[in-house]
């Protein structure tokens, strides 16, 4: 068996200095020369088992400081190289442990200066987030990644296309899917484009959702997705070829920045306009007046799923046909924002997280069901929301389950005009607010944070029940 070799030089340097030998010193202790040494500590040679041994033997070295790599530190310091002020800057994970091994104190250093800096963005993002809820314009220019763009591009705005709208209902009209608009779509891309769509098994395909092979002119699908999402993924395939002068003209008014951020705006657009093919937006808001805007009705009518329904109702702003403006946020398991839809008027911070006594994070331990709630925030304003679980593709015998949580909700004055309207009317209202440190209502048992705007009240002898106490 071929003899194991650790390129271990700085340690072993540390090691030296920190024991006050010269090299000539510690390479007579190990056998060696002092030029061999010399060439180990400059990782020119490698550190062989019997001399590891002997160092740990003569010098009393612990053998996993010699053979670690960095361990916590290297890990740390690639979330600092991950962080998009640094994009085009990132190093390989063997650059990463070499510096975390060779200046282990540069190291801590940088890190204290990156945690400085991420709590200081935080803080200041607070602050821009006080200051816009007072009405005083704010621009805190940061780098950001191409995805972050296109979502605080989209979230600006109201979650409404109109020239999609209006290519996607004439062309839904030609499809003339009625029940079958699965078969309508294929039926289409095949006869006017010459695309044959197959559904492929998890072997085949057990990493993508779908994949298009422009040679064979043929759509794959994952047999892992639910019939309503790959009836989305072939709506996004027909729009993306029926509408594309549509999208890119709404693409071209977002004005952004890459080329990068265009093409994951243009999948978004595209996903919306397969959700305007999939529910027609003038036969989609009658359904929806009509049935007091209840989702389960809606989705049952227009065959598709609960986020699909529900998402499309955050698109209801037709200037001559709206409907209830709804808002709409998706989150995982760690409270993480996946997607905001139409969520201009829902206050939201943009570090930090939700108020943990929303409905939202409940919905985690019920999984299916509906949560209905009346919310009120500390500036008196107050909403209708929903919030239910959503699950990911079909996973397979020991595969965790993808499982998110939506919340969907709009100004409570209009919640009489659904069905949920009935619930609140007769329940008592959430106390929420935006975020921990934005908030001051006093006597939260869920507070996680401090406010920012006041100081903590530490008392020895009366301390509240909320875990922060503050004047």
């Amino acid at each position: 068996m071929a003899e194991r070799k650790i390129f271990a030089g700085p340690r072993v340097r540390r090691v030296r200095i920190g024991l006050g030998l010269t090299q000539t010193a510690m390479a007579e202790a190990l056998g060696i020369s002092p030029s061999y040494l010399n060439l180990i500590e400059r990782n020119q040679r490698p550190l062989t088992v019997q001399l590891l041994l002997k160092l740990a033997t003569v010098y009393k070295v612990d053998l996993d400081a010699l053979q670690g790599e960095g361990g916590g530190l290297a890990s740390q310091l690639r979330e600092v190289f991950s962080d998009p002020l640094l994009v085009g800057e990132i190093p390989g994970d063997q650059e990463i442990i070499e510096v975390a091994e060779a200046a282990p104190n540069a190291a801590l250093g940088m890190m204290k200066l990156y945690r400085a800096y991420r709590e200081q963005a935080a803080r200041l993002s607070d602050l821009s987030d006080l200051l816009a809820r007072e009405g005083h314009e704010t621009s805190i220019a940061g780098a950001r990644l191409p995805i972050d763009e296109v979502r605080e591009t989209l979230e600006r705005r109201p979650n409404s296309f109109s020239r999609i709208e209006d290519a996607a209902e004439a062309f839904a009209e030609r499809l003339a899917g009625g029940d079958d608009l699965p078969g309508a779509l294929k039926g289409w891309l095949k006869a006017e484009h010459g695309i044959v769509v197959r559904t492929l098994p998890d072997h085949v395909m057990p990493d993508l959702r779908r994949r298009y092979d422009r040679h064979s002119m043929r759509l794959f699908l994952s047999e892992r997705l639910s019939p309503f999402d790959r009836t989305r993924e072939l709506a996004m395939e027909a729009a993306l070829l029926a509408l594309g002068p549509e999208i890119m003209a709404e693409l071209d008014a977002l004005v952004l920045s890459t080329g990068e951020a265009r093409r994951i705006a243009r999948f978004e657009l595209a996903r919306y306009a397969a959700h305007a093919l999939m529910m027609p937006y003038a036969p989609f808001l009658a359904a929806a007046q009509r049935a007091r805007y209840d989702i389960d009705v809606l989705r049952g009518r227009f065959d598709v799923s609960f986020e699909q329904a529900a998402t499309r109702l955050t698109t209801l702003c037709r200037a001559s046909a709206a409907g209830i403006p709804f808002f709409l946020l998706e989150l995982d398991h760690a409270g993480n924002a996946i997607r905001r839809a139409g969520a201009q008027g829902f206050p939201q911070a943009r570090f930090g997280g939700l108020c943990p006594k929303l409905g939202i994070h409940t919905a985690f331990a019920q999984p299916g069901q509906v949560l209905v709630d009346a919310v009120e925030m500390m500036d008196g304003n107050a909403f209708l929301t929903l919030s239910r679980t959503l699950e990911g593709p079909q996973a397979g015998f020991g595969e965790r389950v993808r499982r998110t949580a939506l919340l969907i909700g709009c100004d409570l004055p209009r919640a009489g005009e659904t069905v949920y309207g009935d619930v609140v009317a007769a329940s008592a209202k959430v106390l929420a607010g935006t975020a921990c440190r934005l908030c001051e209502r006093r006597g939260c048992l869920s507070r996680a944070e401090p406010p920012l705007t006041r100081p903590l009240g530490l008392d020895e002898m009366v301390t509240g029940l909320s875990a922060f106490d503050f004047q």
